[in-house]
């Protein structure tokens, strides 16, 4: 599975080691804060994969972090996973209403949690996920690190695999070199916009040996395409 890193805001340092333990087992990577305070940097030098976020903190409120999350366009789509104690019904349309894909209320087991995460992933960043796919003709495998087509596997780098799990679960739809870079390399990687048609490049000559490059397409002025 590609590498998936957690952001856990929570001020209670028991769950906060269970749900560190936890999410480490389950493959993981995971950082733990107690507040929106200490959050920030950390998701201003790397945008998280998943956030679980406490509703009560000390200082800034989860409700309120996800306010200004929301309102910033590096972080709007961010998956946000919301904590809390508070069971209500109009606690959980508060909080969804505000932003937060998913809401959790404490006490929760193990496998709900996980099960939760993998449900949001699957919805919101599904070449983040172990689902293998198939899809134009190409089986791509990501516990195995694998694409066949017909039963011939195509060697790919661990660059060309990434972009063409993104494509794959993203199929139709065009995107710039800077979505690229950001969706698949992640906004904390700096590198120039012309690195992702060296990999596009290297991508489809893998794919021209099963005959399969055609599924990569340039939009002259726009970007890059999966389609056949």
């Amino acid at each position: 599975m590609t590498e998936v890193m957690i952001l856990v805001v929570e001020d209670e340092a028991a769950i906060s080691t269970l749900i560190q333990f936890t999410l480490e087992q389950a493959g993981f990577v995971v950082q733990c804060v107690p507040s929106v305070e200490a959050a920030q940097p950390l998701l201003q030098a790397r945008l998280a994969d998943v956030l679980l976020l406490d509703w009560m903190l000390p200082g800034l409120s989860g409700l309120d972090f996800i306010r200004q999350l929301r309102n910033d366009i590096r972080s709007r789509d961010l998956p946000i996973i919301l904590l809390t104690a508070r069971g209500e019904e109009t606690d959980k349309e508060q909080g969804l209403n505000l932003g937060a894909d998913d809401y959790i209320t404490k006490p929760f087991s193990p496998r709900e949690l996980i099960a939760r995460i993998n449900a949001l992933l699957r919805r919101r960043a599904p070449q983040k996920t172990s689902v293998p796919l198939r899809i134009y003709g190409l089986e791509l495998d990501p516990q195995q690190q694998r694409v066949q087509v017909n039963g011939q596997t195509i060697p790919f780098g661990p660059s060309e695999f990434k972009l063409l799990h993104f494509f794959m679960t993203h199929p139709d739809r065009i995107y710039t070199r800077s979505q690229l870079l950001d969706l698949v390399w992640g906004d904390h990687v700096f590198v120039e916009e012309r690195t992702v048609d060296v990999h596009i490049r290297r991508l489809r000559r893998g794919l021209e040996t099963v005959g399969h490059d055609h599924l990569i397409q340039t939009v002259r002025g726009s970007g890059y395409r999966f389609s056949p």
